[in-house]
């Protein structure tokens, strides 16, 4: 009865810590979210703290709207893996584009694929116009293919450059699931950064990719990512994570019974935290 009753006030007490965080982010969420999007500000430095509000930093508005670009490998990596940042950053009244370097035809589905990105995205709250799909023969959906560095570094660069983006959202060195062709893109950009060839004022972020264990946490993975150091990070409501359900589903070739357990009890349908990239102001011609 003991073990029960403690076992109980445990949970609970967890409960009460989860509901202390979602009302400490919604606090914080609009000084996040203004330096994130803020003109001229540089953030690498910069690290998210939950215990303290959130630096204002100089900043100037865009003549515009603030312009985000998504960089993925495969249709629904957009909903498996990032939905918490697009949504609410799309609430923010950001215009959030998306850049899909292949069409997911392993298994040669690329033309449904292509439908289910745009259905997808419609959930998540990007209009068609923004979503662009690569149908490169050297960038094809394998994981045992090793994409080009220079070749997929050239296509994000000429996205960034024609779209005029301030701010690029992609994977990390572990690529989440440590896909290959993830770990690509976060090497494009990497090289981009480096190389001083991105634009002023554009910031990149890597999604952290983290241990199995907490990837399946579902919402319970919340405080461990809530007080570990990044620089930006986005929480779902529970009337937002029906959005990041709705874009999942909306891949129905993809749905297999893993997948509707991931629905479930992946943290990344709920939480997305991101490391700002140092931006070298270099001028380094590039091959």
């Amino acid at each position: 009865m003991f073990v029960l009753l403690s076992v109980a006030l445990c949970f609970l007490g967890y409960l009460f810590c989860l509901k202390l965080i979602y009302n400490r982010f919604w606090r914080l969420w609009p000084s996040l979210r203004n330096n994130i999007l803020c003109a001229s500000s540089r953030v690498e430095g910069v690290k998210f703290l939950p215990t303290r509000d959130p630096p204002e930093l100089s900043c100037k508005t865009y003549e515009n709207e603030a312009r985000v670009l998504l960089v993925t490998a495969h249709p629904d990596d957009e909903c498996m893996f990032f939905a918490p940042a697009v949504i609410k950053l799309g609430e923010s009244n950001a215009a959030v584009y998306l850049l899909c370097l292949s069409s997911g035809n392993y298994y040669n589905q690329g033309a449904q694929r292509k439908d289910e990105l745009l259905g997808s995205c419609a959930a998540l709250g990007i209009p068609a116009h923004r979503v662009t799909l690569i149908d490169n023969k050297e960038l094809q959906d394998d994981p045992n293919t090793e994409w080009s560095v220079g070749l997929t570094a050239s296509l994000i660069l000429k996205h960034i450059t024609t779209h005029s983006i301030h701010l690029v959202l992609t994977f990390d060195e572990g690529g989440v699931s440590g896909h290959a062709n993830h770990i690509a893109i976060y090497k494009a950009l990497s090289h981009l950064a480096f190389v001083g060839r991105l634009p002023e004022d554009c910031q990149v972020f890597f999604l952290h990719t983290i241990s199995i264990l907490r990837k399946y946490l579902s919402i319970f993975e919340l405080p461990i990512s809530w007080f570990l150091p990044s620089s930006f990070c986005c929480i779902l409501a529970p009337n937002e994570y029906k959005k990041a359900k709705e874009a999942m589903l909306r891949h129905r070739s993809q749905l297999l019974w893993f997948r509707r357990l991931y629905i479930l009890f992946s943290r990344y349908m709920f939480v997305n935290t991101f490391r700002a990239v140092p931006v070298e102001k270099k001028d380094l011609k590039f091959y």
